[in-house]
C-alpha cells in the first residue's frame, strides 16, 4: 500500500480528453445531463471501466456503478461523482471525482492489489441541476429523499420529461434505485471556493456541508407598451423583481460570514425592447451551515417580496422547490481521509463545502465523506475553472489510500 500511487499524467490526459466531449470555444464544456453529449462521455466511462475487468451496471435514474471485486462478497466501498456539467461549466467540477476514482481503480488493477470489500466507481445522474431541477436528483432517489416516479416527470425548459431524455440516451437500467447496498462513499472534487488555495493548503478534509434553499418566483404585472403608459400607471413585474434581487443580496450580506445568497435565473416576458415587462420568472438559492439561520432568510425574503408586490401592485407565484439540510459526514469515514492525507504528508485543513454534492444525499444511506483539492482562484461553475496537476494527483492518492483502509476494514 505504501508504493502504491497514481499515475498523474494519464489522470490529467484522461480528464483533457472527456473535455472535448462538449467542449467550447472557451476552454470549458457544456454536457448537460441526459443529452447526446452525456451519452458520448457515459459510453467512454463505460468502456474504460469494462477494460479493467469491471462489471458496469446502470439503475434506473441512469446511475452507473463499475464494480472491482474484492476478495469478499460485502457490499462494496464507492468513489465518484459525476460527468454531467453546467451549460457553461469547466473540465474538472464532477469529472475529477469520477476519473479520478476510475484511475485509483486502475492503480490497484496494475498493481494486482486486492481489497477485501468491492469497490465501486459511480457516475450519478443530473447532479447539476441545471436542465432538471432540482440537483442532485439520481443521489436523492437512491437515498429515498424524492420518488422515482416524481423524478422522472421532471421538465426542462423545453418541456421534457426525465424519464424520456433518459430513455432517448438509452441509459435507463433495470436495477431500481437504491436497491444497490453500499459499505461507505467517497467523493473526489474541486473546492469551488477559494479557502484552500488561499491558505496554501493541498487538500480539504470534507465534514459536512451546509444547507441549501431553492426557490422559484413568478412576479405578474400588466404588459403594456413603453411609450404611451404613464410611468405612475405601469405594473411593471421588472421592477418589482429589481427590488427582489436587491433583497436577497441585503439578506446574504446580513447574515454573514457564513451566508451565500444568489439570483441565477431570470426569464422576462415578453422580453421586447419597447414593451413594460408583465412577467418575470426567477430563482433564488440561499445557503448556510446553520438550519435555522437559513429558515430565516428564506422567510425574510418571502416578507419583503410580499411587501413589495402589494406596494406595485403585482402578483406573486412563491415556491420553495427544493431543501437540502446541513450535513455532517461519517466520523470514520472523516478519519479515513485525514489518516491519509497526514500519511501522504499533504497540508491539510478540515473545511465545510459551500457547494451541494451528491454525498449530501449519499450520507443519509452509508457513511460517507469528500477530499477537496484548490481550484484557481476557488473559480468553478465557469468555463475558465482550472487546477493544477499536481494538486489533483494529490487528492486522487489520498482518495486510494483512503479506500483501501476503508475497503480492508469492512
Amino acid at each position: 500500500m505504501r508504493n502504491l500511487a497514481i499515475d498523474a499524467e494519464r489522470l490529467w490526459g484522461e480528464i483533457m480528453e472527456t473535455a472535448t466531449i462538449g467542449g467550447t470555444p472557451k476552454g470549458g464544456i457544456c454536457r448537460l445531463t441526459l443529452t447526446d453529449l452525456d451519452r458520448q462521455v457515459r459510453d467512454w466511462f463505460k468502456a474504460r471501466a469494462e477494460k479493467l475487468g469491471c462489471r458496469v451496471t446502470t439503475d434506473d435514474m441512469g446511475a452507473m456503478f463499475a464494480r472491482r471485486a474484492g476478495t469478499a462478497d460485502v457490499p462494496p466501498i464507492a468513489i465518484g461523482s459525476h460527468l454531467d456539467t453546467q451549460p457553461t461549466g469547466g473540465k474538472f467540477d464532477g469529472v475529477l471525482g469520477v476519473l479520478g476514482a476510475l484511475e485509483a481503480l486502475r492503480t490497484l488493477h496494475e498493481a494486482g492489489y486486492e481489497t477485501y470489500a468491492p469497490i465501486e466507481v459511480v457516475n450519478w445522474t443530473n447532479e447539476e441541476g441545471s436542465r432538471f431541477a432540482p440537483a442532485m436528483v439520481a443521489s436523492g432517489v437512491f437515498a429515498k429523499v424524492f420518488e422515482r416516479d416524481w423524478a422522472a416527470a421532471r421538465q426542462d425548459r423545453d418541456g421534457v420529461t426525465f424519464g424520456e431524455a433518459l430513455e432517448a440516451i438509452g441509459y435507463r437500467g433495470l436495477e431500481r434505485c437504491g436497491e444497490h447496498p453500499l459499505s461507505a462513499f467517497f467523493e473526489l472534487h474541486i473546492e469551488q471556493g477559494p479557502i484552500l488555495e488561499t491558505e496554501g493548503r493541498d487538500i480539504g478534509v470534507v465534514e459536512g456541508v451546509q444547507g441549501i434553499r431553492w426557490y422559484e418566483i413568478t412576479i405578474s404585472g400588466q404588459d403594456a407598451h413603453a411609450g404611451p403608459t404613464p410611468m405612475e400607471r405601469r405594473k411593471d413585474a421588472l421592477v418589482g423583481v429589481s427590488e427582489m434581487v436587491l433583497a436577497v443580496n441585503r439578506i446574504g450580506m446580513s447574515n454573514l460570514p457564513n451566508a451565500c445568497a444568489t439570483v441565477g435565473m431570470m426569464q422576462v416576458s415578453p422580453n421586447s425592447r419597447n414593451v413594460i415587462p408583465g412577467k418575470v420568472f426567477f430563482t433564488v438559492d440561499f445557503r448556510h451551515p446553520d438550519a435555522g439561520i437559513l429558515q430565516k432568510m428564506g422567510e425574510s425574503f418571502k416578507a419583503e417580496c410580499e411587501k413589495i408586490v402589494k406596494t406595485r401592485k403585482l402578483e406573486m407565484d412563491f415556491q420553495e422547490i427544493w431543501y437540502s439540510p446541513p450535513v455532517k459526514f461519517a466520523d470514520d469515514c472523516i478519519a479515513a481521509v485525514k489518516k491519509a492525507t497526514d500519511d501522504l504528508g499533504f497540508s491539510n485543513r478540515r473545511i465545510i463545502s459551500g457547494a451541494g454534492h451528491d454525498s449530501v444525499y449519499m450520507s443519509r444511506v452509508t457513511p460517507t465523506s469528500m477530499i477537496f483539492v484548490p481550484c484557481k482562484d476557488g473559480i468553478s461553475h465557469n468555463e475558465i475553472e482550472d487546477a493544477k496537476q499536481t494538486e489533483l494527483a494529490a487528492g486522487c492518492d489520498v482518495l486510494l489510500r483512503a479506500i483501501i483502509e476503508r475497503a480492508n476494514a469492512v
